[in-house]
């Protein structure tokens, strides 16, 4: 083998590094499930090298980076990734590694809690981090966690900046917050205006918009940033009209049958608000884990004189998230 050749798998080896440095950690710090970790690549890593060289990056990767320290998954979470790191790291045989057993030791050491960081990473380097409950449904809610189409929404968003640039920009039902804070820091909206009607949620928005940099005292963008208390059920058309959205969008709101015709109520008064020459653009983004109520949400928009289409282009791929569920987006539009 000459040195070009040699070069070049030497290249190709670090090149698969890199790959499985950065997959290990957008999984660790997304909090995903431990079985989309990319192991078999690790283990054969493992397997050629006989070295824990590679589990000392991955560390540094994850638990031991400066971003763990700033939004830290939660102690359980951290343990279970720890404790998988360490049984494939004894099974191919490699030396032990103190960083390892030290990291493992803090963390069963640390008090658990109903809460923790989840942290996705966003295409030109930055993070967004936000602080949820570990349980899917607390306080009575369910927008203390993030949802897979608030992942995808926010993915469709990167990728068509041009709906939000210099607009105003309505977000119901935000939940935790990650697809607006996306949007703010990444697609240029003049404003944006974050709402639930669960006071719980709306501290949790306002916490993780303060630690994200979109607080009014640290708010480094351009984008005037709200949070308001948005009641499906009562909210009047004097109300939107002071809002005047330029864009709405909402992710996830399609999972109750006894919630979507208020939601579709709602949507109907935004699409024909009274003293708006341009109607919203009204985006709304579906995990359909119940085809029946996704089915029932249509027939409701339907009766309402509500026109929809399926925006079906890809979408590039940004976040870690669970792609096994079927994922749709529509924009609304009233009927004539």
């Amino acid at each position: 083998m000459d040195c070009a050749e040699s070069k070049i798998k030497f290249d190709s080896r670090e090149q698969d590094r890199g790959d499985i440095l950065n997959r290990f950690q957008s999984c660790f710090f997304a909090t995903s499930r431990l079985v989309s970790f990319p192991w078999t690549v690790l283990e054969k890593d493992l397997e050629r090298s006989k070295s824990s060289n590679v589990i000392l990056d991955i560390l540094k990767q994850t638990c031991l980076h400066s971003l763990c320290r700033k939004f830290p998954p939660s102690p359980r979470y951290r343990k279970c990734f720890l404790s998988e790191l360490i049984r494939r790291m004894e099974a191919a045989g490699c030396e032990p590694l103190d960083e390892l057993y030290d990291a493992l030791a803090e963390v069963v050491a640390a008090q658990e809690v109903a809460e923790g960081y989840r942290t996705y990473l966003l295409p030109c380097g930055d993070a967004v981090g936000l602080l949820e409950n570990v349980a899917l449904i607390s306080e009575g809610t369910t927008g203390l966690v993030t949802w897979e189409a608030a992942l995808y929404l926010a993915e469709w968003a990167l990728g068509h900046p041009q709906t939000f640039a210099g607009r105003k920009v309505l977000e119901l039902g935000s939940g935790a917050g990650l697809t607006g804070i996306a949007v703010c820091r990444l697609c240029g909206p003049s404003s944006y205006i974050f709402s639930d009607c669960h006071q719980g949620v709306l501290q949790r928005l306002t916490h993780n918009l303060s630690i994200n940099g979109l607080n009014n005292n640290t708010n480094n963008t351009k984008t005037e940033v709200s949070v308001e208390e948005l009641d499906w059920m009562d909210v009047t058309e004097e109300r939107l009209n002071d809002i005047s959205a330029d864009v709405v969008i909402a992710a996830d709101v399609v999972y109750d049958p006894d919630v979507v015709a208020v939601l579709v109520q709602l949507l109907s008064k935004i699409l024909r608000q009274r003293g708006c020459r341009v109607p919203a653009e009204v985006f709304i983004c579906s995990t359909v884990r119940n085809p029946r109520t996704y089915a029932g949400f249509k027939h409701n928009l339907s009766d309402a004189g509500i026109g929809h289409r399926v925006m079906s282009g890809a979408v590039k791929r940004v976040f870690e998230y669970s792609r096994g569920s079927e994922i749709e987006l529509v924009q609304l539009f009233a009927g004539q």
